[in-house]
């Protein structure tokens, strides 16, 4: 029998923690991470999603402030070796902790990493987390950004995920820019506090372009992009040439950076935050945070993985939420 945060306890939040792929490091993670709860997260409640006997092996059990809620493995896990039979079971609990957090069980939610291939295996079409929660929650578009932790505050959002290199420049649009920036600027005021978000926004091309030299994008999309975002009292200067705007004097008054594909922004912020990045799926109706990095199925079971991205979720999710909290307070 599980037990929750005190009635009585000020400012207390819900957090549903899915433990992703059962194979990976997510489960074990989520038990390490969990164990430091009471002190690093006073004030949030933890509702964790997963099979309660896999997570029993783990040390995770119920305890002040942390609900386990079981949901049934399909088949028996051996950690680093994927089963297909357990790749509805992995998207079950995210469907679970979705439709929790639009009901308003649920004040955010953090997001172990799942594995495409097993998921694919199991007979459901499925490309990523971001993509997923766009379809569930009904969201015409959202948008990606990883962050650093609170000591490497840098934030880099995408104009495109998922996609193969050579389909970048015709999947980005004047409009689907400036709703891009208008959704970045939105969320950073109303999840992360910040009254003027500053985002600087990089070229598509090398060197932005060099005047037409090297590609147009910049020319014929991205300026006239972020002029119209300007008109809306969006703060976004650029394009600057991506090989140089990641640079502290450049970044030091920046709230975040929007790069204009996946392995161009991404980079830089993984090296940068030394594993303690966050994945933040920005735009939905609903608070979403995930570790930046996936499955790591030769780490798992042996006890070595390094938790700091998790953490760092924790904690960005418990922020916003009672940021969110408070707001709706008032």
């Amino acid at each position: 029998m599980s037990t929750s945060a005190r009635a009585d306890q000020p400012h207390a939040i819900t957090i549903a923690i899915t433990t992703g792929e059962p194979a990976g490091v997510g489960p074990e993670l989520t038990a390490v991470v969990l164990q430091q709860a009471r002190e690093r997260w006073p004030s949030a409640r933890f509702v964790v999603l997963g099979d309660r006997d896999l997570l029993a092996q783990l040390a995770l059990a119920a305890q002040d402030g942390i609900e386990v809620e079981h949901h049934p493995l399909a088949a028996p896990v051996e950690a680093g070796k994927l089963n297909a039979a357990n790749g509805r079971y992995a998207l079950g609990l995210l469907d679970i902790a979705i439709d929790g957090a639009l009901g308003g069980r649920f004040d955010a939610i953090v997001t172990a990493p799942l594995q495409k291939s097993t998921i694919n295996d199991a007979g459901v079409s499925f490309t990523g987390h971001t993509e997923y929660l766009a379809e569930r929650t009904h969201t015409p578009r959202v948008v990606m950004m990883l962050a650093g932790s609170s000591d490497k505050p840098l934030r880099v959002a995408l104009a495109t995920t998922h996609l193969p290199l050579k389909n970048v420049s015709a999947a980005l649009s004047i409009d689907g820019l400036v709703e891009t920036l208008r959704i970045i600027d939105h969320d950073l005021r109303a999840h992360f506090g910040l009254a003027a978000p500053r985002i600087l926004v990089t070229g598509l091309n090398p060197h932005a372009g060099e005047n037409g030299y090297l590609g147009r994008e910049e020319i014929d999309v991205i300026t006239p992009a972020l002029e119209r975002a300007r008109t809306l009292g969006i703060d976004a200067p650029g394009p600057y040439p991506a090989d140089a705007l990641f640079q502290p004097r450049y970044l030091k008054d920046a709230d975040c950076v929007l790069a204009m594909f996946h392995d161009q922004g991404l980079p830089v912020l993984k090296y940068a935050t030394f594993g303690e990045g966050i994945n933040v799926t920005l735009g939905l109706p609903i608070i979403r945070t995930s570790v930046d990095h996936g499955t790591a199925l030769d780490l798992a079971g042996t006890g070595r993985a390094d938790p700091g991205s998790m953490i760092a979720a924790i904690d960005a999710a418990v922020f916003m939420a009672r940021h969110k909290c408070q707001a709706r307070a008032v």
